[in-house]
């Protein structure tokens, strides 16, 4: 049975300083240590070769006024202080700074929404009420979140100041906004938060610092006391919030500077166009029942390109079990609208819910794929794991639900990996839960590793996305070859373009759609009638600032370009009048650079008749 709830102060993490004191603390005059640095940067860039254990002797060479040793990141300061008019992406090579958080082309900031009632009453949920539903204090990107009251403005542009001092370019930024039910905030403070992220991005960009101005509206939310799941009862979750708060409504539940109008919204789009860092992707999170046509064109109208949304079983009696609140016919519908209207489909499913057996999950697994009403275009795989605020820990204690052990589960995500189409990016395999809050479940963090070194043993190869990536390797244009692999879905025909190199290591992709008529009049936004649609282009490779050239790198070497006019040839051979594209707000004058006009929420070509064959 789960270990007894461990003591309020136990259960806190370490204790943080004021977050307003913490903006400030990470800040780092060069100045005063000047010439130290100039000694480490001067011994790093002499090295005939360097490796680091080499750059660990130079900086021992040259502590910090004797008191500790530089860090890489004060090491950068100095050097963009000091020899700013130099090579810095030589330099940073140098320091061996692998760029892993960008080698997927764009730089990705995680942002997550303030705590607030959910629409569910999954049994598998965590109740940690100091963070959104679902979301435990201890996952690092909730860690930030709390730091910066959950302010948007604060947590985006903080994490760009992040990435920037660890030499991380931060001009082309995928926006990832998590935390409960998207869909379930109010409209106002959706459009607030989508804003002030935007405004965020614009300010870093412009050397523009208003952190002072901001996060004074959240409460500390760690102050309210956990729950224990195994004496839970329906919406303990959200009367805890509720009550913190001191609201007797939901609306109630916003500060009077969690609004804004769709015209300050669209303003600080705009203003994004052209920003020094600008979005080239916004991702938001929701569920299956929460989808409708006007969810629809609000979540585009927000800028949106990317959907995570919330699977878990293709079972109804499983999600009946678990208190999912909707049946697989709900997802069905919502991934056919999200699709229709040109969304990236990141879907989460769990293995190991009650009532599922491995044999069970892998059969859903398949599922997933086999179906053409689903499909996803990228997954997250969790497996259920007891969290004590869980309501699960009922089950558990009854002996309802165990455990999968961790060979048992070790060979079910190697089943699910391998299953997994050459289309589809599976972006994680399990929760990143501290071992101390998982009362039972697997610990193995590594737990893709161990899964692929099984596939590997056996001599199976991986084709999923993520395991395909160039990454930071880069790939010879000339060595490239476009493929093209089709397949249905419950909109259409989808064609997934493809740069490969000679070992089948993916250098770039596009997703294109070419609908069905009927599904493009009952399902699709007016102003997609009679398109093709866009849904995807990525070049994978470093991320590269705007304007930046590299002969090994894959970005910026036509190959976004060549992908859009093949996928223009496509459409035109189907008899398709129009090429409409689902951009993000940063990308939009990219597509116009390409012959793409604005819509109302879209952009568009019209395929001349030189593009069709037919």
């Amino acid at each position: 049975m789960p270990s007894p709830p461990r003591p309020q102060g136990e259960r806190q993490r370490r204790s943080r300083a004021d977050p307003a004191a913490l903006r400030h603390a990470t800040h780092f005059d060069p100045a005063p240590h000047r010439e130290a640095l100039l000694a480490i940067i001067d011994a790093v860039m002499a090295a005939p070769s360097l490796d680091a254990k080499g750059l660990d002797r130079i900086v021992k060479r040259h502590p910090r006024e004797g008191r500790g040793l530089f860090s890489k990141t004060e090491i950068i300061a100095g050097f963009r202080a000091f020899r700013g008019g130099q090579d810095e992406a030589a330099f940073l090579s140098r320091l061996r700074l692998r760029p892993v958080r960008t080698l997927s082309g764009v730089t990705p900031v995680t942002v997550l929404t303030k705590p607030f009632p959910c629409p569910g009453t999954c049994i598998f949920c965590p109740n940690d009420v100091r963070m959104p539903k679902s979301y435990l204090a201890d996952e690092p990107g909730a860690q930030r979140a709390e730091d910066n009251r959950f302010d948007p403005y604060l947590q985006t542009w903080n994490r760009l100041d992040a990435y920037r001092s660890m030499g991380h370019p931060t001009d082309k930024v995928e926006l990832i906004v998590l935390g409960g039910t998207w869909s379930h905030y109010p409209e106002d403070y959706q459009r607030w938060f989508v804003r002030r992220a935007f405004e965020a991005m614009n300010d870093f960009g412009a050397g523009v610092d208003g952190r002072a101005a901001a996060g004074a509206a959240n409460a500390r939310y760690r102050e309210i006391a956990p729950l224990d799941g195994r004496s839970l009862g329906d919406g303990a979750y959200n009367r805890a919030v509720t009550r913190h708060l001191g609201a007797t409504n939901r609306g109630a539940l916003l500060h009077e500077s969690e609004a804004s109008s769709w015209e300050a919204l669209a303003a600080a789009q705009r203003g994004n166009e052209a920003a020094a860092s600008r979005c080239v992707g916004l991702v938001l999170e929701t569920r299956p029942d929460r989808i409708d046509t006007a969810e629809i064109a609000r979540l585009r109208r927000l800028g949106a390109t990317k959907v995570q949304i919330g699977v878990q079983s293709l079972d109804d009696a499983v999600l009946a079990a678990n208190q999912r609140g909707h049946d697989v016919a709900t997802t069905r519908r919502a991934f056919r609208a999200l699709r229709a209207a040109g969304f990236k489909i990141h879907a989460h499913w769990m293995p190991n819910l009650l009532g599922a057996t491995p044999t069970s999950d892998a059969a859903d697994y398949r599922r997933l794929f086999e179906d053409a009403d689903f499909r996803p275009d990228e997954l997250k795989l969790y497996p259920c794991m007891l969290i004590e605020s869980a309501e699960l820990a009922q089950h558990h204690a009854r002996g309802e639900w165990q455990a999968y052990d961790d060979a048992t589960l070790t060979e079910l995500v190697a089943e699910c990996i391998a299953a997994t189409p050459r289309w589809c990016r599976l972006t994680r395999v399990i929760r990143d839960f501290s071992a101390h809050d998982v009362a039972a479940g697997t610990h193995t963090a590594n737990l893709r590793e161990v899964a692929e070194r099984a596939l590997a043993s056996r001599g199976v190869r991986v084709s999923e996305i993520r395991a395909r990536e160039v990454r930071g390797e880069g790939a010879e244009a000339a060595a490239l070859t476009l493929r093209e692999t089709g397949y249905a879905h419950s909109v259409g025909e989808e064609r997934f373009l493809e740069w490969v190199t000679p070992d089948d290591r993916l250098a770039g992709f596009l997703r294109l759609t070419l609908p069905h008529a009927q599904s493009n009049r009952e399902a699709a936004p007016p102003e997609l009638a009679g398109a093709a649609l866009i849904r995807e282009v990525h070049v994978y490779g470093a991320s590269l600032r705007l304007g930046d050239r590299s002969e090994a790198a894959s970005q910026h070497g036509g190959l976004g370009r060549q992908l859009v006019e093949a996928a223009a040839r496509i459409a035109g051979d189907a008899g398709y009048a129009t090429l409409a594209v689902i951009s993000a707000v940063g990308t939009r004058p990219y597509y116009r650079r390409l012959g793409f006009v604005d819509g109302a929420l879209y952009q568009h070509r019209a395929l001349r008749h030189g593009e069709r064959s037919g």
